[in-house]
C-alpha cells in the first residue's frame, strides 16, 4: 500500500458484530455458484505498487500446481475503489479478489459484496495476533478477508535535538503536553509537532488507543459512539494544545510540514510503522536523526497503541470460483516468500506475525539505520495495538472530521463542538441509508 494512502487506516480488533440490519443483506455463506473443474482464472482488485510481480510467484509456483491463475488489475484505493466494487457487484460483475481496507469491510459486507471464506482460511488465523483476525470476522463466525498489512502507531522524534534542548521521551500523554511545553519555552520558534486536521486516520487511531469504540451494535441497530468519553478526552488534549499554542495547528503532508520536519522546526511526530518512507521523502536531510518509541499512554505503566493504515485480501461473492480465490488470499498473506515481495515490492508491513521479524525486517529502514532494534520494536508495539471498531459510513466520519476539526484547528476553537459535529452527521447519515440506529 502507497504510505500516502496506508495512513488511512486502522488495524487491530473489532469489536462489532453486524446487527440484524446488516446480517439480513449478507447473503449465503456457501459457495453456491462454484463453477472449479480444471483450471480456474481469477482477477484480483489491489493498489500496492508491484503486486503484478508478487502475484507471478504464485502463478509459477502453487497456482502453476494448483491451476488457479491469477491477473492483478491496479485500481485506485480508498472510497473510490470501494464504490467501484459496489458498482460492479450491482451488476454482478465485481472481481474475484479485492484488496479493502478493514474500515471499508462493513461496508462491504453490509452490501453482500464479499464472501465469508472462513472454511477455506480458518486455518490461518494463527498467523495473526487476535486482535487482526477479529477485524476481518467482524465479531462473527463468518470470516470475510485475510489481513495484510498493519499499521500500528508510534511517537517518533528526532533523537539529535531532544538532547540539546534536554527533553526526555514522553511515556505518557501528559509528560507528552509538559514536553511540548519545554521545547516551546527553549524554542519559540519550533514546535514538538503539529495538530492535523487533514489526515481522519490519525485522530481515529489516537481515539481507538485511548478505548473508543464509535460503532458497535444494539440488537439490529447501529450505535454510534464517536463523542465517547474517550474520544471526547483525545479531543480536549489535542484542542487544549493547539488553543495554547504548544503545538502547530497546520496540515501534513504539504510542502511547509514536509520543511517544518526537515529543518527542525518540527521535531517529533505521532506516526505509524510505516513513517520511514514518509520521512525519507519529507525529510531527506535528517536521515539517521530520528528514533522510534511507543506511543505515549494515558495512564503510567499502561501498553497500548492504535492503528493509522493497513488492508486486507478479500474474495467477493460474485466470484463463481471462491474456494480457489480464497486459497489464493491464505497464501498471499501468509507465504514467506510472498510476504518478502510485498515488502520489497510493495513496501508493506506484514499483519502476519511471523513476517514481522523475518526476510525484509531483520534490519531496519534503511533511513533508521541508527536504530538496529527497529522492527524489533514495532513487532512488540503491534501486540499491543487496542480494539477498534468500524461501521458501514466511516467515509461520512472521516469526511464531516475533516471539515469540522478543520475549521476548529485553523480557528483554535472548540475541538469538542467538532466531536459533536461528526456525531450528528454519522448519524444522519446512518438513518438516511436506512439502518436502524440506536440512542
Amino acid at each position: 500500500m502507497p504510505y500516502t494512502k496506508r495512513r488511512r487506516l486502522v488495524s487491530s480488533a473489532v469489536a462489532v458484530t453486524l446487527g440484524a440490519t446488516a446480517i439480513a443483506a449478507c447473503g449465503s455463506s456457501s459457495d453456491d455458484g462454484e463453477a472449479r473443474s480444471g483450471p480456474v482464472s481469477l482477477t484480483y482488485w489491489t493498489w500496492t505498487p508491484g503486486m503484478d510481480k508478487v502475484v507471478d510467484l504464485w502463478n509459477k509456483g502453487p497456482g502453476k500446481k494448483e491451476q488457479i491463475t491469477v491477473t492483478v488489475k491496479k485500481q485506485a484505493s480508498g472510497d473510490t475503489l470501494v464504490t467501484k466494487i459496489l458498482t460492479a457487484h450491482k451488476a454482478g460483475k465485481a472481481p474475484d479478489l479485492v484488496q479493502a481496507e478493514y474500515q471499508a469491510l462493513p461496508t462491504l459486507v453490509s452490501n453482500d459484496a464479499l464472501a465469508d471464506i472462513g472454511d477455506t482460511v480458518g486455518g490461518a488465523k494463527s498467523k495473526f495476533a487476535e486482535g487482526v483476525w477479529q477485524q476481518t470476522t467482524l465479531g462473527t463466525d463468518a470470516v470475510y478477508a485475510v489481513p495484510q498489512d498493519i499499521g500500528p502507531m508510534m511517537f517518533y522524534y528526532r533523537e539529535d535535538l531532544f538532547k540539546e534542548y534536554g527533553l526526555t521521551v514522553p511515556a505518557t500523554w501528559d509528560e507528552f503536553a509538559e514536553t511540548a511545553r519545554k521545547l516551546k519555552k527553549a524554542a519559540p520558534d519550533k514546535d514538538l509537532t503539529t495538530f492535523s486536521a487533514n489526515d481522519s486516520g490519525l485522530f481515529a487511531g489516537l481515539a481507538q488507543q485511548a478505548g473508543a469504540r464509535w460503532w458497535t451494535t444494539s440488537g439490529d441497530k447501529w450505535k454510534v459512539g464517536i463523542n465517547d468519553a474517550a474520544t471526547k478526552k483525545v479531543a480536549d488534549f489535542w484542542g487544549g494544545l493547539v488553543e495554547e499554542g504548544a503545538v502547530d495547528n497546520q496540515p501534513m503532508y504539504t510542502p511547509a510540514w514536509n520543511k517544518a520536519l526537515n529543518t527542525g522546526k518540527q521535531i517529533a511526530w505521532v506516526s505509524a510503522v510505516w513513517a520511514p518512507g514518509t520521512l525519507t521523502t519529507a525529510a531527506p536531510g535528517t536521515k539517521g536523526k530520528w528514533a522510534m518509541a511507543p506511543l505515549p499512554q494515558w495512564n503510567e505503566g499502561e501498553s497500548s497503541t492504535g492503528s493509522w493504515g493497513g488492508s486486507s485480501t478479500a474474495v467477493t461473492t460474485d466470484s463463481r470460483n471462491k474456494e480457489a480465490a480464497a486459497k489464493f488470499a491464505a497464501w498471499l498473506n501468509t507465504d514467506g516468500e510472498a510476504l518478502n515481495a510485498l515488502a520489497k515490492e510493495g513496501g508493506i508491513y506484514p499483519a502476519s506475525t511471523s513476517a514481522q521479524l523475518s526476510g525484509a525486517f531483520t534490519s531496519p529502514p534503511e533511513y533508521f539505520s541508527n536504530q538496529p532494534d527497529f522492527y524489533k520494536k514495532a513487532a512488540g508495539i503491534a501486540e499491543t495495538t487496542a480494539p477498534s471498531a468500524w461501521g458501514p459510513n466511516v467515509n461520512v466520519a472521516y469526511t464531516s472530521f475533516k471539515d469540522a476539526f478543520g475549521a476548529a484547528a485553523k480557528n483554535k476553537s472548540d475541538f469538542t463542538a467538532a466531536l459533536d459535529t461528526m456525531q450528528e452527521d454519522t448519524v444522519a447519515d446512518l438513518e438516511k441509508q436506512g439502518f436502524g440506529v440506536a440512542e
